[in-house]
């Protein structure tokens, strides 16, 4: 069994992209989060590996969190405190986790992705809109502003 899981890994490599759109949208009920082929693959492989063998157990995954917490990690790995031990700005203003945001600007099209703990852009994450935007035009913008979101439609 073990070799079937590993050729089953291996092969990932060689599908194109739309495909392992595909199989992600099969084994996860859900569009891929990222656009990012290597993160893509990564976790496909892992989730061969869970359906065959099965995931952690319960208690190694409330440990885990423990300790992220403990070392001032959120649940994806990202710090949410600085060295100083204080605590990072709450992103409580962002919107949810998962909205593609989408601006049309100098005849080209940008989307960021939001995650946790920022943004997603072409498959690098950034702390904030303002640093996906400085990415994207190569100078400073207030990200949303550049990307249309106004504070007074927040609650709609």
């Amino acid at each position: 069994m073990a070799d079937l899981v590993q050729q089953q890994m291996a092969n990932l490599h060689s599908l194109s992209h739309d495909d392992l759109k595909a199989l992600y949208m099969t084994m996860f009920g859900s569009e891929p989060p990222t656009y990012n082929r290597t993160f893509i693959i990564n976790r496909l492989a892992y989730r061969i590996q869970e359906f065959t063998f099965g995931g952690l157990p319960e208690t190694v995954r409330d440990r885990l969190r423990q300790l992220l917490i403990e070392h001032g990690y959120d649940e994806t790995g990202i710090r949410v405190e600085t060295k100083s031990g204080r605590r990072r700005r709450a992103t409580d203003d962002m919107p949810i986790i998962g909205t593609k945001l989408i601006r049309e600007w100098k005849g080209a099209r940008y989307e960021v992705i939001v995650v946790s703990g920022g943004v997603e852009y072409q498959g690098k994450r950034y702390r904030s809109l303002t640093a996906a935007t400085k990415a994207i035009t190569g100078c400073h913008w207030n990200g949303r502003t550049f990307f249309g979101i106004d504070a007074r439609n927040r609650s709609k």
